[in-house]
């Protein structure tokens, strides 16, 4: 199961902060991200500017989709109080857009003789990343594949509606996306 997280207008507000608050707003929104992934057994893999990439590889897909998803709700749970403190400080706040996808992966050192890097390749890291692109454009925070819906256990289906099928920068065909029902929570 794969979690490609990004934070919303970080461009933005990297443009309008004092440069010595950039760090630590990383930090900050990075921190949150991070802990929530470990809180419920996930790997981080890659932090890519302010995009986190991670993975849930529980004994089964079922396991690893319920594990990604209760990342999410812890995620948005301590955001909430991140914003608020952050606020009450008066410093910038953010929210975090949210792509997941299953499907494998390769891993392995890629570079040169003089500069290794760890990271992680193949279609499915493409698909996660192209699916959380799309929440700004879209107005969710969190999208999701067709294959982490259909892995998810019935009951958290439930929770999930379409929002149509897109076509993905560098996939041949369009595929389903999906979010949580703004109408459940």
């Amino acid at each position: 199961v794969l979690w490609f997280s990004d934070l919303r207008d970080f461009t933005g507000i990297s443009d309008r902060a004092e440069p010595d608050q950039i760090i630590p707003f990383l930090n900050d929104y990075a921190g949150l991200v991070i802990d929530a992934i470990h809180a419920h057994g996930g790997s981080v893999l890659k932090l890519i500017g302010d995009g986190v990439l991670a993975i849930f590889r529980d004994g089964d897909q079922q396991s690893g989709c319920a594990a990604a998803l209760a990342s999410e709700i812890t995620m948005r749970t301590n955001l909430t109080v991140l914003n608020h403190r952050r606020r009450m400080e008066g410093l910038p706040t953010t929210d975090v857009y949210l792509g997941l996808h299953v499907g494998e992966v390769f891993y392995g050192n890629i570079g040169s003789r003089n500069r290794l890097d760890f990271t992680v390749v193949g279609p499915a890291v493409n698909m996660v990343s192209r699916i959380s692109g799309l929440c700004a454009s879209v107005d969710r925070d969190t999208v999701m594949s067709r294959e982490f819906m259909a892995g998810c256990p019935e009951d958290m289906r439930d929770l999930m509606v379409s929002i149509g099928r897109f076509a993905l920068r560098g996939f041949a065909r369009a595929h389903e996306l999906f979010t949580i029902d703004p109408e459940i929570c």
